[in-house]
């Protein structure tokens, strides 16, 4: 064989090899068998830049989609002056989806020495194609396996969400919160309960319960509504069986303190993270107008109900943070740096919290 003829074969074979299909990426092996951790992240509209039929996604569109008087007008019939703006003006271009997910990833892969949580509960995701190019294209060296999302009734199309590293011991459930006849054009601002089963290294199954409660502008029953879902969900569960629940809860500080809230809906039921241990923590969203902070987001936690002997898991001692060490998302003013434009500049309005559980 002549010399020129193995070069036109050498040439062939690297064009056939790489037109063959590149294996997803393996799940990050899991070396801590005794400890899992979980965080939550209130990702402030995470939507693509591609219009969703059926979804209120017109602020999420690169400008040159909003120069049609269809559109204008659409935008026109926003109330609230800066949505009214954002719907209008801003330029959601593939730069910026970007930018977006970079400063996404970087706030959770901040997490485990940069290897980011092993659960992630996550809310305002647009829809599962968003979350599989963070998953893929950002998070890859996390190792996550597909995200778990399951489209939901809120209008705007935001979802809650899992990313987890352990596989699921059973398909995904996402429940509808029942709430009072009262608030039937209410309910397309809601989202449901998102339960998803994760297999241990263990052995053990963990239910987690992902959750983004009703907005503080709509009335407290319906975040009672929510609450008594969720707590009757984790009433279902074997005795023996681990859970938690995490996400968005939109209690402020001042409902909670006025109609006590966690004292009635969440402490007879649930260890609350924060309480258990954040050091000075003093919440995960600031509320300007009001001068105040709160755990809207909050991680709850409920270990085995039964009484045998055997190892339980529990809360760590003191694993409760707030992730917020990345400088892009926070304020010069110490509060969270919630994404704007033009200049894609911060992260999110709210700041994520993350706690890790261990066998005993």
């Amino acid at each position: 064989m002549n010399r020129f003829r193995q070069v036109i074969l050498v040439i062939v074979a690297l064009l056939v090899a790489s037109c063959e299909p590149t294996a997803p990426p393996a799940p990050a092996d899991i070396t801590d068998t005794q400890s899992v951790t979980i965080m939550t992240f209130n990702v402030e509209n995470l939507f693509d830049n591609v219009d969703d039929p059926g979804k209120d996604d017109k602020a999420y569109l690169a400008i040159g989609e909003k120069r049609t008087d269809e559109h204008k007008a659409a935008c026109a019939e926003v109330e609230v002056p800066f949505w009214r703006e954002q719907c209008l003006s801003w330029d959601w271009s593939d730069a910026i989806v970007d930018r977006k997910l970079t400063a996404i990833a970087n706030a959770i892969l901040q997490v485990d020495a940069g290897r980011g949580p092993d659960i992630l509960a996550l809310q305002e995701v647009e829809n599962i194609n968003i979350l599989e190019r963070l998953r893929t294209d950002y998070l890859a060296d996390a190792g996550y396996r597909p995200a778990i999302l399951i489209e939901g009734q809120d209008e705007r199309g935001i979802d809650i969400a899992f990313l987890s590293r352990f596989e699921s011991a059973a398909p995904p459930q996402l429940h509808a919160i029942s709430f009072a006849d009262d608030y039937p054009k209410r309910d397309k601002d809601t989202r449901g309960i998102l339960q998803a089963d994760f297999q241990l290294p263990d052995g053990s199954v963990l239910t987690g319960y992902a959750v983004h409660f009703p907005a503080p502008y709509h009335p407290t029953e319906m975040r009672i509504a929510a609450y008594d879902q969720l707590n009757q969900l984790l009433g279902t569960l074997p005795a023996e069986r681990p859970a938690f629940a995490a996400g968005d809860f939109n209690t402020t500080s001042t409902e909670d303190r006025k109609k006590d809230m966690l004292d009635r809906f969440a402490r007879p039921y649930w260890v609350v993270a924060h309480d258990a241990g954040c050091g000075d923590c003093k919440g995960t969203n600031y509320y300007s107008r009001d001068d105040n902070w709160s755990f809207l987001d909050m991680i709850l936690f409920s270990p085995s109900r039964d009484s045998s002997p055997d190892p339980t898991w529990q809360i760590r001692e003191n694993s409760t943070h707030i992730a917020n060490q990345v400088s892009e998302q926070v304020r010069d003013n110490g509060t969270p740096a919630r994404f704007t434009l033009p200049g894609g500049t911060g992260v999110s309005d709210h700041w994520p919290i993350v706690m890790t559980i261990e066998r005993e």
